[in-house]
């Protein structure tokens, strides 16, 4: 290991900027290999602990990183799910295939109750998918009615029946997911007046207010963006965008190879993982883009950017079920974490909201599990756990000079600084100065994520070759000194 010359970071801590939503920290599990079942969902028998059939080891894990949001039903699954299916006595709920993940049978044991009880469990605010691609607006139209309407109507009748009495809370809900692929394969234009439709008869119940996401463009496709935009705004003429939809989603997936042999996520060399960082950092343009097309509609940002499907996507395991999208986790996905978070945190101001692909056992998870109880927590799980003091706290400026290879972000929050420092150099190890303007850190602590190569993961067998670990700091003149390992991730954290 070498060491290469030391980075400054310049932080200034009286400079607020944007609130940091803490729905950026937002997750996704869709009906998906082994997200739900046997991932959150194991069923009332298992003999693995559990209440009502969700997993308490799940949940108790999941609690520690303060979750803000749950994304269901999907993804591509959304736009087949036939919500009617997923309500009522278990027995009594028809199946149905899943054609797009693996072909397997769905038993419908996992529903709109189930779901609710999950995000109760998780203190998470549910965020809904509603199927656009093969559903109906009447269809839409009365699951809403289900969930959130008080009083008295057929829904409201119906869900009463299925025991539950009083309607849920449903801030986030989504019309349709990947509209331009797997959600119907449409026209931007086609799909920008679907979703005015279904939007409409998408109704607030009560005191219940819903955040309608049009599902918006894959990565850079900001035509799909202007086309959205362009139906609820009115260019030049100085009014607001209609309040048709609030906000436009957008999928960006870090894939360091194709589409058809997209690489190892455990066996990779230096040439595949600086492709990948390579592509992580991408993220920031399509924000900018996709932000640049909506400030020319919409100049007061009233309409949020989301980004409800991110992560790394790799090869799945040897041996496992090509359509289960399983794959491992190791300190590069976790680096790739990190870094979107440092670019979430700086475009604060219209992105409001982000879903990792996915929660358990999909794309880059938090948790593996097993069949026979077994719990992993990956290095990204430990990113997301040691960031999580950014949730609704001010972003500050942050600026590093004379280190690329560092990424750094910052927030202050109830007297409390959080600074978030990612060494991405695989090879050579970065002293790292904090250059604190405006304010002093009293007593400051560092924790350390890091492992002995990029490679690195968590397994059953052996839980925690990642793990967060205490990290020294040394007093400078204007802040602080560290050293931050090759491939590393670090926080500091301080009352000021």
């Amino acid at each position: 290991m070498t060491t290469a010359q030391a980075a400054r970071v310049v932080v200034d801590l009286d400079v607020p900027g944007p609130t940091i939503s803490r729905h950026l920290y937002g997750h996704f599990a869709e009906h998906l290999g082994r997200c739900i079942y046997g991932g959150f969902y194991v069923g009332e028998d298992s003999p693995i602990p559990n209440e009502g059939g969700i997993r308490v080891d799940v949940v108790e894990a999941l609690r520690a990183l303060n979750i803000p949001n749950l994304r269901w039903p999907g993804g591509c699954f959304a736009d087949e799910y036939h919500w009617k299916d997923g309500i009522g006595p278990k027995a009594d709920r028809p199946t149905m295939v899943n054609t797009h993940w693996g072909n397997v049978e769905e038993n419908n044991h996992f529903g709109t109750h189930e779901f609710m009880a999950l995000c109760e469990l998780l203190g998470a605010d549910p965020y809904i998918c509603g199927n656009v691609g093969s559903g109906t607006v009447q269809e839409m139209s009365d699951w809403v009615e289900y969930l959130t309407r008080d009083g008295d109507s057929p829904m409201v009748r119906q869900r009463k029946a299925n025991g539950r009495d009083e309607p849920w809370r449903i801030p986030f809900w989504g019309i349709g997911n990947e509209a331009w692929g797997c959600g119907g394969n449409m026209r931007a234009e086609a799909y920008a007046d679907l979703a005015r439709r279904y939007a409409t008869y998408c109704r607030d119940h009560g005191d219940n207010q819903l955040y309608r996401i049009a599902a918006g463009a894959n990565k850079d496709d900001l035509t799909w963006t202007e086309a959205l935009m362009k139906s609820i705004s009115c260019l030049g003429c100085g009014r607001d965008p209609q309040n048709i939809f609030q906000a436009v989603s957008v999928h960006y997936y870090t894939v360091a190879g194709t589409w058809e042999e997209k690489g190892s996520a455990t066996d990779f060399d230096l040439d595949d993982y600086h492709r990948t960082i390579a592509q992580a950092r991408d993220v920031e343009r399509i924000i900018r883009g996709h932000s640049a097309v909506m400030d020319a509609y919409d100049p007061e940002r009233k309409v949020g950017l989301v980004l409800d499907e991110w992560g790394t996507w790799w090869d799945v395991e040897p041996g496992t079920n090509p359509g289960f999208l399983y794959q491992q986790n190791t300190m590069r996905d976790a680096l790739v974490a990190s870094l979107h978070f440092d670019v979430f945190h700086r475009h604060a101001e219209r992105l409001v909201m982000a879903n990792i692909a996915q929660t358990v056992n999909v794309l880059q998870a938090m948790l593996l599990t097993d069949g026979d109880g077994g719990l992993v927590r990956t290095p990204t799980y430990h990113v997301f756990e040691m960031n999580k003091g950014h949730q609704d706290a001010t972003g500050v400026p942050v600026h590093v000079v004379e280190g690329q290879e560092v990424s750094a972000s910052a927030s202050v929050k109830d007297g409390r600084v959080l600074i978030s420092l990612s060494n991405l150099d695989p090879v050579s190890a970065r002293d790292v100065v904090l250059d604190l303007r405006g304010g002093e850190l009293r007593q400051p602590t560092g924790r350390l994520l890091t492992a002995p190569k990029p490679q690195s993961c968590n397994t059953v067998s052996d839980p925690d070759v990642v793990a967060p670990a205490p990290l020294g700091l040394e007093p400078e003149p204007r802040g602080l000194r560290m050293t931050l390992p090759p491939h590393s991730f670090a926080t500091v954290s301080s009352a000021w």
